[in-house]
């Protein structure tokens, strides 16, 4: 959470903007003097010491010990996230390129690869795109209809055009009639409803009502509920991983002991997917900046993601990883467009 506006006066507010951006174009601990000359304010470098003190002992920024300039902290990072960032949207060409490479064509692990390929480029980090979960499954219609012996095959319509059958093999047989009053039964009180939903509606139906009710609704609530219980939902899940190298290029990551650390950490991917399952009911962008993560392996590092939906349904997300000081002005923008974009291209299928 950012602190407040009100904790920082607009001249604080003005000179921690200049030292973050100038920070994260350099990559260097920022000084009084240079702060002095790019500040525009009629200030001295006294002044601007005073108030980089006054940060310092806010905790906005601290000063490495080989240096007499500044750098922002994750407190300080924060509040330019949240308060000062002026986002720099994407330009015309990188709009339709964007547009271009997620399109509706391919397989869904091809796009999600072409995603994180693109982002990787656009942003010169590395990119990561989950794969899309199993969308929620939920019933519209049942059919039940006789097969020989006491057999009986289930037609189960499921979200918009998802058909499955399911062959049932009963205790008896079953006329026409009783199979059409056990479909119209479960179409009344359970059409629209999520399977997980239906399954354990039907079993405490059963467990409270056998008694009460007539043989046929309880036979009705037994071959949908044998009927739906083939029916399970996947909780794998995985990402797909570009431009990794591309951390390598910035000096606060190039310690080989934290590279590899952290390639560790992309290969084993559990504790990241793990990270990422948090941001998949998220409403936008999220970012996690430093140790806000709670992954030490990221302790310096800034993921910034954003959830991809199909028709209101959030099925994954997107994102990228890098230094703090990665340039979010232009990273949030394009991460949150590729996200509606991916939605829009899975959405065609």
């Amino acid at each position: 959470m950012a602190e407040p506006n009100s904790q920082l006066s607009e001249r604080a507010q003005s000179l921690l903007r200049l030292l973050v951006e100038r920070y994260i174009a350099d990559g260097q601990p920022v000084g009084s003097r240079t702060l002095a000359k790019g500040t525009g304010l009629a200030v001295s470098p006294a002044t601007i010491r005073n108030v980089m003190s006054d940060l310092e002992e806010l905790g906005f920024v601290r000063s490495p010990h080989t240096s007499a300039g500044r750098i922002p902290t994750v407190k300080g990072y924060r509040f330019f996230v949240d308060s000062l960032l002026k986002m720099q949207q994407p330009d015309r060409r990188e709009v339709q390129r964007i547009e271009r490479e997620l399109k509706d064509e391919g397989d869904p692990k091809a796009l999600m690869a072409t995603a994180s390929r693109m982002i990787s480029d656009l942003t010169h980090l590395a990119a990561l795109v989950t794969e899309p979960r199993r969308r929620v499954a939920s019933l519209r219609q049942i059919e039940f209809l006789p097969l020989s012996g006491c057999r009986v095959l289930a037609i189960l319509v499921m979200n918009e055009r998802e058909v499955q059958n399911r062959i049932l093999e009963m205790d008896r047989q079953y006329s026409q009639s009783e199979l059409i009053e056990a479909a119209n039964y479960v179409n009344a009180h359970f059409a629209g409803k999520g399977l997980e939903q239906v399954r354990a509606a039907l079993a405490e139906e059963l467990k409270l009502t056998r008694e009460s009710v007539n043989a046929r609704m309880v036979a009705a609530m037994q071959m949908a509920q044998s009927a739906l219980g083939q029916e399970r939902v996947r909780d794998d899940h995985d990402y797909v991983l570009a431009g990794e190298v591309q951390l390598m290029s910035f000096a606060e990551l190039s310690d080989m002991d934290k590279l590899k650390r952290l390639f560790e950490a992309f290969g084993r991917k559990r504790e990241l997917l793990h990270l990422l399952d948090r941001c998949i009911g998220a409403d936008g962008v999220q970012i996690f900046i430093g140790d806000e993560s709670g992954y030490s392996v990221l302790d310096e590092c800034s993921l910034v993601t954003a959830p991809y939906a199909v028709d209101g349904e959030v099925l994954g997300v997107l994102g990228v990883i890098g230094p703090t000081r990665m340039a979010y002005e232009r990273v949030i923008p394009i991460v949150d467009l590729s996200a509606r974009l991916l939605g829009r291209a899975l959405a065609g299928r």
